[in-house]
């Protein structure tokens, strides 16, 4: 089991892959493991935690043994990052269903507003050790 918060993210999404760029840049003290939700890791995880293992529209965090998604997720990973990301999760106390809209929209248009690419993101060297298999 991996004791580390863990990004369950689509592999092949841009919108998606350039935000776990963001997060490694940002994550200075290099907490966070990242795996793809196609992945043989990404759906055992998913089904560890009773998650739909063919809904691709939204990233997942797990942290301290519990599932995050949607606009919740995204602002519990801003609480690890550098720089002003923390600010973020203030937004956390608005209601979910109202701060998912917002979500909701943004993953239903990503593929048609920044592209795919034709396999999962491939981690440079230096990060690899961040990625599960």
């Amino acid at each position: 089991m991996i004791n580390q918060p863990i990004i369950l993210f689509d592999g092949i999404c841009n919108f998606c892959n350039s935000t776990v760029n963001m997060v490694i840049r940002n994550d200075k003290k290099k907490l966070i493991k990242f795996t793809a939700l196609q992945s043989d890791t990404g759906r055992e995880l998913l089904l560890q935690y009773g998650l739909p293992v063919d809904e691709l529209s939204s990233f997942v965090f797990i942290e301290n043994r519990k599932a995050y998604t949607k606009s919740t997720a995204a602002l519990i990973v801003c609480r690890y990052l550098s720089g002003l990301w923390p600010l973020l999760y203030c937004f956390i106390i608005i209601p979910a269903f109202i701060r998912n809209i917002v979500y909701d929209f943004i993953a239903k248009n990503r593929y048609k507003w920044f592209g795919v690419q034709q396999q999962c993101m491939i981690p440079t060297p230096e990060v690899k050790a961040r990625f599960l298999p």
